[in-house]
């Protein structure tokens, strides 16, 4: 991944690690009735989220990548998932000391991130969500998911983990801006479609992917989900959002983890 691209990664693993700023510097936007927001789980899933944009695959398979050290440590590779003609990338495993089958999705590679975040601004609700009335999602990001090798293959790999680890074992769904949007529809898919109870998502810097209807439906079914932000990302808030077209226009479901502009001293620009 580019100099350019782990900045902001970098920025949000700087700010959740907030003993290096002195202070806490998380806000969390939550009812209480919802699940705890867990920060040392959030540190380690960076580290995974961070871990996916890895290039070379034998490292990532052999977990010897830079990213896939200390709070990843010991973490087994299931399956590495590349489609070439849709330019994804995914990979699953388990992290024993979560008794977690971890899925990480890659977001947009460096080359194609202008074009896509100008897309973003113009892009409209141009799918109908499956058995949800009113729901609408963004077409590419739903793709990118369903409509490729990339579903099979994770499911076929939570299988395989599950055969060695038990039917119980919990499910942390996690990726960084496009990566992110494929996660959450990852973990809605689990939950609605594979009958998955156990299911966490944690994104970073995700953009939004559906209408209101689609956000509430979303919490209703998969209410561990925590979307961590960072103020200095403009990712989050594309595609738009307008106040006076509630249900035509996107919707963030909750919940969010704002990474405060009080730790950007910490970081290096």
């Amino acid at each position: 991944m580019g100099q350019k691209r782990w900045f902001l990664l970098l920025a949000i693993f700087a700010c959740l690690l907030s003993f290096s700023c002195g202070r806490s510097v998380l806000k969390l936007k939550s009812d209480d009735d919802r699940p705890v927001y867990n920060h040392t789980l959030a540190i380690t899933l960076v580290e995974y989220a961070s871990a996916v944009y890895e290039s070379d695959l034998t490292k990532l398979f052999t977990w010897t990548c830079e990213r896939c050290n200390g709070f990843t440590k010991d973490f087994e590779v299931i399956e590495i998932i590349f489609d070439v003609e849709h330019c994804l990338q995914a990979y699953v495993g388990v992290a024993e000391d979560l008794n977690a089958i971890i899925i990480a999705f890659r977001g947009t590679q460096e080359h194609s991130i202008q074009n896509w975040v100008s897309d973003l601004f113009w892009k409209q609700l141009d799918l109908n969500y499956p058995d949800m009335p009113d729901a609408m999602v963004h077409h590419g990001f739903y793709s990118a998911y369903h409509n490729t090798t990339v579903r099979p293959a994770v499911l076929d790999a939570i299988k395989r983990a599950k055969q060695v680890y038990g039917e119980n074992i919990n499910i942390i769904v996690t990726g960084h801006s496009m990566g992110g949007a494929m996660a959450s529809f990852c973990g809605l898919d689990l939950v609605v479609n594979e009958g998955e109870e156990n299911v966490q998502v944690m994104t970073f810097g995700q953009p939004r992917v559906g209408n209101a209807a689609f956000a509430s439906y979303y919490s209703l079914l998969v209410p561990n989900t925590f979307r961590i932000t960072h103020d200095r990302d403009m990712v989050p808030h594309l595609p738009p959002y307008y106040y006076h077209f509630p249900q035509k226009t996107y919707h963030h479901f909750p919940t969010e983890v704002t990474s405060l502009s009080q730790c950007t001293g910490c970081l290096s620009e």
